[in-house]
């Protein structure tokens, strides 16, 4: 069993959420949570499992060498996930359009236009509050935020607020879960892919709220066609000039 800070195993898998808390323990999942949120380097780190499982592994029902305490991983996962945003949105002020264009990685790319599509479509508050919730997206938008020049206020304060929301909630969402059923972590992996799964229903709701509109404001049917003004006859033009 470890404590709050982990103790180092022989071999650890950075993308396997369960070897990353058996090596570190909490430091881990705020370095974790620091590396994806604010540096491009941390876009393959399992953020979202990583905090489900945590919180699993602070019940008293977790069998197995881990347990964490609940206090740790809390403060652990608010400090990585809001100090590494805040920190990528400054690199990116200083650097990031440079940076970007110097990556080839395809995922990497593509979280990039996901994440100028989700600033164009729903504003800098609700994007960057969701672009937590979106794996990639959530690691290219800080920087992104920072050399698109979105004002420092108001991404700190949207950020600090989605960063809340979504790391503690995927932590006590697992805790809630670990205490309610006995031995759920037999059931790891598909319990991690429920909850995953869960924490993107507030953005593909979004996302279909979104698609309804464009659909509905595109090109008018030929019902809806927008009839010419009636044409005057022929013989009356001009006839108010002749009238005095």
């Amino acid at each position: 069993m470890i404590d709050a800070f982990g103790a180092l195993p022989a071999a650890v898998n950075p993308l396997d959420a369960g070897s990353l808390l058996a090596a570190f323990g909490a430091i881990g999942i705020a370095v974790v949570m620091f590396a994806e949120t604010g540096l491009l380097i941390g876009f393959f780190l399992p953020g979202d499992s990583l905090l489900f499982t945590a919180g699993l592994l602070c019940t008293a029902s977790s069998h197995g060498d881990t347990r964490l305490s609940l206090p740790w991983v809390m403060l652990a996962a608010a400090f990585g996930a809001l100090a590494g945003a805040q920190t990528g949105f400054v690199i990116g002020r200083r650097g990031g359009r440079a940076l970007l264009a110097r990556t080839r990685n395809r995922h990497l790319l593509e979280g990039v236009q996901r994440a100028e599509e989700f600033l164009a479509r729903y504003g800098h508050g609700k994007a960057i509050v969701l672009a937590r919730f979106v794996p990639v997206v959530r690691t290219v938008l800080n920087p992104l935020a920072g050399a698109l020049d979105v004002p420092t206020k108001v991404f700190t304060v949207w950020q600090i607020a989605g960063g809340l929301v979504w790391s503690l909630g995927l932590v006590l969402g697992g805790y809630l879960l670990g205490s309610s059923i006995p031995n759920v972590d037999h059931y790891l992996l598909p319990a991690v892919g429920v909850i995953v799964a869960l924490s993107l229903v507030p953005v593909a709701l979004e996302l279909l709220k979104a698609r309804r509109k464009n659909t509905g404001s595109r090109g008018r049917g030929p019902g809806d066609a927008v009839q010419a003004p009636p044409r005057r006859p022929a013989g009356t033009r001009g006839a108010h000039r002749r009238v005095r």
